[in-house]
């Protein structure tokens, strides 16, 4: 049987024949409390993060997760943005006078990586070749690049190529010397590697490089040695 009450057009066609009673108007006082209430639900939606609403969203009913839709489309559009706005991709020139606004002042969660260097070292040029590379693998980190002398008066050459780290203006790592980069041997791999241990990049390597190499170098130092039961005889390996 059909419900006389139901908002169809075949209600509202009795309706004008008289067949069936006018419909009855909702009552302005339950109608101000729904409202009430539904503007209560919206409020507890806009505090609810996005893990939040998509853990309790079995318990939503058709008209909820339309006003849940609605705040989680325009929360990630909020998270894109700021993501955007974090999105660097290129190791950009600094000059001293900038080196408090774009690394002490780089903004909250942002890792700093600075290169310090001068024109006609063969070893910085390298550096800069493959942080460029890395400035693009690692877009969320900014790269910066500086000549020594400008950033920093009277900084001595013997000290280049140099790195400092930062993290939200304050120095977590600095890499000074030729030594430390281990010469114009240097690989892309190895730099990455070096950089992710101070926590300014999420590396997708599984172990360092370098260590590999090591391990060769090493495994080659065992076979050539003499053994010490017989300098004369020899070992396969």
């Amino acid at each position: 049987m059909q419900d006389p009450n139901a908002d169809t057009e075949w209600n509202d066609i009795l309706r004008r024949k008289g067949i069936l009673p006018p419909k009855e108007k909702p009552n302005p006082e339950e109608e101000q409390i729904v409202q009430q209430q539904q503007q209560s639900v919206v409020k507890t939606y806009e505090d609810m993060g996005l893990d939040e609403l998509e853990e309790n969203e079995d318990e939503f009913s058709e008209e909820d997760e339309r006003a849940i839709e609605m705040y989680r489309q325009q929360r990630l559009a909020e998270l894109k943005a700021t993501q955007l706005k974090n999105v660097f991709g290129e190791v950009t020139e600094i000059s001293g006078q900038e080196y408090i606004q774009q690394v002490n002042k780089a903004g909250k969660d942002i890792w700093v990586i600075l290169h310090l260097y001068k024109q006609g070292i063969p070893l910085c040029t390298l550096i800069n070749q493959h942080l460029g590379s890395l400035a693009r693998k690692f877009p969320q980190t900014k790269f910066l690049k500086s000549i020594s002398t400008t950033c920093i008066p009277n900084y001595p050459d013997r000290n280049l190529p140099t790195i400092f780290v930062y993290h939200e203006g304050d120095m977590r790592a600095q890499f000074i010397g030729p030594l430390v980069f281990g010469g114009m041997n240097l690989k892309i791999d190895e730099l990455e590697w070096k950089l992710s241990e101070s926590g300014a990049i999420k590396t997708d390597l599984e172990e360092n490089p370098k260590k590999q190499i090591e391990d060769k170098l090493m495994t080659s130092i065992r076979c050539t040695a003499p053994t010490k039961k017989d300098s004369d005889s020899e070992d396969d390996c």
